[in-house]
């Protein structure tokens, strides 16, 4: 299902919110890219299989 701008944009703005206060960005970064690829409603892994072949 491909969500709609304004709902990109809604959850964009959780996401910005959810990490503004990240401090331990190596500790995190699996956490952020996981949350970060959820704002467009795709799970990580599975862009990561898109990307790498």
């Amino acid at each position: 299902m491909r969500l709609s701008w304004p709902e990109i944009r809604i959850r964009a703005k959780t996401f910005a919110n959810d990490w503004a206060d990240a401090a331990y960005e190596k500790g995190e970064t699996q956490s952020f890219y996981n949350d970060f690829f959820e704002v467009f409603g795709k799970p990580r892994r599975a862009k990561a299989r898109t990307i790498k072949g």
